[in-house]
């Protein structure tokens, strides 16, 4: 599988979909930006394209992007409740490093940012 969703993230994506989105899926996407260069974001999509790729579990799915999937690849989403608060978690086999947020990272040599150019 490309992209692995942990059942926490599953079961928080289904509680957003039951809020108002019931006809929508979870797109995760990486843009330019960030402190370290590339950063993770996630929007609800009506429609899936065709260069999409579509990561499944626990009855939820997860659109990916052709192009963020070079980024991605292999990565695990989980969703997370702590002291800082509650969000959807990357973990990112193709980072060189993450800042200290989560939400930004540098990819690595052998990921995707090399293939995108």
């Amino acid at each position: 599988m490309p992209i692995t969703i942990t059942p926490a993230a599953a079961e928080k994506i289904a509680a957003l979909k039951q809020q108002g989105y019931q006809d929508m899926h979870l797109r995760i996407f990486v843009s330019g930006g960030g402190c370290s260069g590339f950063q993770y974001g996630f929007t609800f999509d009506e429609a899936i394209n065709e260069n999409d790729t579509i990561a499944e579990s626990g009855g939820v799915k997860l659109l990916i992007d052709a192009m963020s999937l070079e980024l991605l690849r292999g990565a695990e989403v989980d969703y997370r409740s702590d002291v800082n608060g509650e969000s959807f978690v990357i973990r990112n086999p193709n980072a060189a490093s993450t800042c200290g947020c989560g939400k930004s990272f540098t990819p690595s040599e052998r990921g995707g940012c090399a293939h995108a150019g």
